[in-house]
C-alpha cells in the first residue's frame, strides 16, 4: 500500500504490537499530525482485549499488548505456522525470496531470535525429496553459523548448488572436451554396416535437438558411479519414442572414488558393460553427404579424448 493510500488498522491481536504501533508512528509522521497517540491507540485497540487505565506512554502501553492472552496465541501460532511451513524450489514452483520472506516474518512474529532455534525451524522445511542431500549439506554447511545473515547466505548456495543436480528425468547436453563438440544422435539415421543401430556422434558446438538426452535412474539424485537405467536421445523432448541406450555409468574423471552427486559442469567418463569407456577422436566418416565425428567404446587407458562434461539443461 502506498503511502499516501496508508490508513489506520485496528489492533485484534493478529499483528505483532510492535509492528502496529510503529506503524501508528509512522502513519502520524507521514500525516504531520500532532496527536495524543495513547488515547488513538487504545481506541484503536478491539474491545474483547482488556487494557489496563494506567497506561501513561507508548512503552507501557506496548507492554500491556503483549501481557494479554491473544500475543501469547500469536506467537504460538507463527510457531505452529513454521512448523508446518515447507521449502519448494524453483524447479517446483517455489521462489526462494518468498519462502525466506515468510520465514523472517514468522520468526519476527513469533520473537524467535536464538540462531541456533532458526537453525532448527529452517532445517524442517526442507523438502522430503532429496533429503538426504539437503540434510548432509545443511548441517555441514550451518555448524559454525552464528548470525541470520550467515544463515540465509548459507541456505542461498545450498539452495543454489541443488538447482544444479542431475536428477532422475533431468534432460542433459554431453560435451566432449577435446573437441567441444556435443554428443548427438539422429532419429533413425542408423549406421549401414555394424550394429546397424541409430547412429552416435558428436558434431554441434553447441546444445541442439539432436544433442539432449534424457536420464533415468532409480533415485531421485545421481550419485556418481551410480547406474543410469536409461540415457535416451531426445530429438524432440515432448516425444515418448526416444531412443533408449541402457545401464550407463558416471565416474568423475578428476576425482579418484569421487562419491558425490552428479552436478551440471561436471567432468565425467561413461562406460558402460565390463568398463566400456565412450571416447570420441578426430576420426571422421560419411553417410549420404553428411560427415559426423566418431564416437566408440573401448576398453584402453583412459585420456583426455574420454572425458565429457555434463550439461543440464531442464
Amino acid at each position: 500500500m502506498k503511502n499516501k493510500d496508508m490508513e489506520l488498522q485496528k489492533y485484534d491481536g493478529n499483528i505483532h504490537p510492535d509492528e502496529w504501533i510503529n506503524d501508528l508512528q509512522t502513519y502520524f509522521n507521514i500525516k504531520n499530525l500532532l496527536v495524543n497517540l495513547i488515547n488513538i491507540a487504545r481506541s484503536l485497540v478491539d474491545p474483547s482485549i482488556s487494557l489496563p487505565n494506567e497506561i501513561h506512554d507508548l512503552e507501557s502501553f506496548r507492554n500491556a499488548l503483549k501481557e494479554d492472552i491473544t500475543f501469547t496465541i500469536f506467537k504460538n501460532t507463527n510457531r505452529r505456522m513454521l512448523q508446518s511451513l515447507n521449502y519448494i524450489p524453483e524447479r517446483e514452483g517455489g521462489k526462494t525470496s518468498k519462502f525466506i520472506s515468510k520465514f523472517r516474518k514468522l520468526c519476527y512474529n513469533a520473537e524467535i531470535n536464538d540462531i541456533e532455534e532458526q537453525k532448527k525451524y529452517l532445517y524442517g522445511t526442507l523438502p522430503t525429496n532429496c533429503f538426504d542431500y539437503f540434510s548432509i549439506e545443511f548441517y555441514k554447511k550451518m555448524k559454525n553459523v552464528n548470525s541470520t545473515v550467515e544463515l540465509f547466505k548459507e541456505f542461498e548456495s545450498i539452495i543454489l548448488e541443488e538447482s544444479n543436480l542431475i536428477k532422475n528425468g533431468s534432460i542433459v547436453a554431453l560435451k566432449h572436451l577435446a573437441s567441444r563438440k556435443y554428443l548427438s544422435s539422429i532419429k533413425n539415421l542408423c549406421y549401414k554396416t555394424g550394429s546397424m543401430t541409430q547412429l552416435v556422434f558428436v558434431k554441434s558446438p553447441g546444445p541442439d535437438p539432436n544433442s539432449l538426452w534424457r536420464i533415468e535412474f532409480d533415485k531421485n539424485l545421481l550419485l556418481m558411479t551410480m547406474l543410469a537405467e536409461n540415457l535416451m536421445n531426445c530429438n524432440d523432448i515432448n516425444n515418448e519414442s526416444h531412443h533408449r541406450y541402457l545401464n550407463w555409468k558416471f565416474n568423475h574423471s578428476k576425482l579418484e572414488n569421487h562419491q558425490g552427486y552428479l552436478k551440471s559442469g561436471d567432468t565425467i567418463n561413461l562406460y558402460i558393460e565390463k568398463n566400456k569407456f565412450l571416447r570420441s577422436h578426430d576420426v571422421q566418416f560419411t553417410i549420404g553427404n553428411d560427415t559426423f565425428q566418431e564416437v566408440f567404446c573401448h576398453e584402453e587407458r583412459l585420456g583426455g579424448n574420454d572425458e565429457w562434461c555434463i550439461e543440464l539443461i531442464k
